[in-house]
Formats: C-alpha cells, sequence, structure tokens
C-alpha cells in the first residue's frame, strides 16, 4: 500500500496536537482523523484531554505516532476500542485512539437495525455496546477523510435497546440481592451500582441521545438520587436490603 496523506483541516487545534493529527493523516493506512471526546463536543473546557481518533483499514502504519510515544498496536485493546496511544505532547494529554473501520461499518449496520452486542471493557461497570462505535461516528469532528454519516440513534435502537438495558438492570438487582443475603456488600453495591447505569443506558436510549463511555451517564439520565445513595453506602448486613429497596425505587419510578 502506497502513502497517502490526506488533506486535514487543523483550525482550532492547538500547535502540538494538530502535529499529531498531521502525523495520523499522514501513515499508510488511515482513512479519517477525527477530534474526538469533550473537546468536539460543548463540554470540554481548558482542563479537557484531546481526543484523536483515527480509522484504519487492514492495517496502519505506527511509526510517525510512535515519534510522539509507546503506542499500542491496533487489536491490543479488543475488537472495539482496538488500540492508540495516551501521549503527553508539549505537556498537553493527547489520547489517540484506532478504530478499524471494517468493524465500525459492520457494528453501524448492526446498530440502524437494533441490534448489538456488549464487550466486558476495563473501565466498564454495564458493559461497552458494540453501537457505541456509531455514536462516536455521530459526534465527532473530522479533520481529515470521510467516514459515513451520522446524527440520529436509529428508531430500531431507540426502540429495542431499552428493553434489553431494563432485563440486565432487574438481573443486577437480583444478583444484588443474592449478595445482601449472604452479608456480601462489596457484592451487593457492585452490582447495584451496574443496575444503576443499565437504567441509564436504557433511558438514553429512549431518549434517542447517544452516550460515549459512563462518566456523565447517571446525571444525564436523570438518577441523581440514586446517585445520592451511593454517597453513604450501608455499613451493615443488615441495612443492604432496605438500601437495595431505596436504590430499586430511584430505578423504577
Amino acid at each position: 500500500m502506497s502513502p497517502v496523506s490526506l488533506p486535514i483541516d487543523c483550525s482550532g487545534l492547538l500547535p502540538s496536537v494538530a502535529r499529531v493529527a498531521e502525523s495520523l493523516a499522514a501513515s499508510t493506512g488511515t482513512r479519517a482523523v477525527v477530534l474526538a471526546g469533550s473537546r468536539a463536543s460543548t463540554h470540554g473546557d481548558a482542563s479537557s484531554d484531546w481526543d484523536l481518533t483515527v480509522y484504519y483499514r487492514h492495517s496502519l502504519d505506527l511509526a510517525p505516532l510512535a515519534a510522539f510515544g509507546d503506542v499500542h498496536a491496533p487489536g491490543s485493546w479488543g475488537r472495539l476500542m482496538n488500540g492508540g496511544a495516551w501521549l503527553s505532547v508539549d505537556g498537553l494529554a493527547v489520547d489517540v485512539m484506532f478504530r478499524d473501520l471494517a468493524v465500525v461499518e459492520h457494528w453501524t449496520a448492526e446498530a440502524l437495525k437494533g441490534s448489538y452486542e456488549l464487550d466486558a471493557i476495563l473501565g466498564y461497570l454495564a458493559g461497552l455496546p458494540t453501537y457505541v462505535l456509531t455514536a462516536e461516528l455521530a459526534s465527532g469532528r473530522t479533520l481529515a477523510g470521510e467516514l459515513p454519516a451520522i446524527t440520529a440513534m436509529p428508531q430500531a435502537l431507540v426502540a429495542g435497546a431499552p428493553p434489553r438495558w431494563r432485563f440486565a438492570r432487574d438481573f443486577s438487582l437480583e444478583y444484588a440481592r443474592m449478595h445482601a443475603a449472604r452479608g456480601n456488600a462489596v457484592g451487593a453495591t457492585g452490582q447495584a451500582a451496574k443496575a444503576v447505569l443499565e437504567e441509564a443506558h436504557a433511558r438514553l436510549c429512549t431518549r434517542g441521545q447517544w452516550v460515549l463511555n459512563e462518566k456523565r451517564m447517571v446525571g444525564a439520565a436523570g438518577l441523581e438520587a440514586a446517585h445520592a445513595l451511593f454517597t453513604s453506602p450501608p455499613h451493615s448486613a443488615s441495612a443492604l436490603a432496605p438500601w437495595l429497596d431505596a436504590v430499586q425505587q430511584c430505578l423504577t419510578e
């Protein structure tokens, strides 16, 4: 495959970030470079990291990016998160994420049909739904190349995802009660926290609201009352059952 340098629009990027973006656009295999995360939305502020996503097909030349720091090769972070790098460039935190375009296209086609799978990913309690790859397409700012045009959440997903998430929520609550009956506070509170995030997913899907991760989901879903219960979790086994009752009420009211 011959090297192809994509034209890139670095307007609004700091010079250090632009250098990384330009190196990605010039890498063999790159099909698009995207400004992602909070910097591409209204949630960013002066303290926010800079997130760049590179979409590639078949393979990706890592040498240009490796000049900035350690790189985790495609596939090393799993089938969805794929790989990337956590860089410090001139004192700025620049996170780079790799996305296999064929994988993105596959799961986007599934999302359009209302179908998805869940992956167990480090840092996620409820798991990572495969439609997050589609959410990324809808929320990023394309700097170079072209990507499938996605904006609104497909109606098939709006209709089909909430019941699945609520089945998972009820399952987690049931397991939380099983742990509580054995006096296992860690298991009970852990499963309860998972149930809160599953209900948050259900509510946000009902609204057709894309989410990229679990960081702001609880507040975005209007589950502040459930969040407040976790600021003072029970300290005794006897208190677990009534505490779980309160959590469940917040999730089902």
